[in-house]
């Protein structure tokens, strides 16, 4: 194959990698293998079709398996978790709330439902920890 077609090759995957969402950072080796085929071509190292396909093949494979998983890490760090809910915040009940009960809350501008989860009554004005959503009712426990 010709240098010029191994860097062809090289740049459309590394191109595709770029515009397909789930690559999974696979394509990027077999671009950058294609692209080494390429230069060591036009250096003037000519080998055999087929030699060509083996060592492309043997490249990729082989950088694909060893550098992956760590340049995919190192790409792609750890971010800080999302707070994706109400789950932990607090609110003031306005009434007392035995367990198992329910009441109206405001919260975040919003009047929800609220139930008693824990297994003491929450006395009117007191502070309770929001522990889940329940569809659209908020789990309460009374703060220690």
């Amino acid at each position: 194959m010709q240098w010029w077609a191994w860097i062809a090759v090289g740049a459309l995957l590394l191109g595709l990698e770029l515009t397909l969402i789930s690559a999974d950072f696979y394509l990027v080796f077999l671009g950058v293998a294609a692209l080494v085929m390429g230069i060591l071509n036009l250096a003037g190292f000519s080998i055999a079709v087929w030699l060509q396909w083996l060592v492309f093949a043997a490249l990729a494979a082989f950088s694909m398996v060893t550098f992956r998983r760590w340049v995919y890490d190192r790409l792609r760090r750890k971010l800080p978790a999302v707070n994706a809910g109400p789950a932990g915040q607090t609110v003031v009940l306005p009434a007392e709330l035995r367990p198992g009960q329910s009441c109206r809350i405001e919260y975040c501008g919003s009047s929800w439902s609220a139930i008693n989860g824990g297994g003491s009554p929450i006395e009117a004005g007191a502070r309770a920890r929001i522990d889940r959503v329940d569809g659209l009712t908020l789990v309460v426990r009374g703060e220690p």
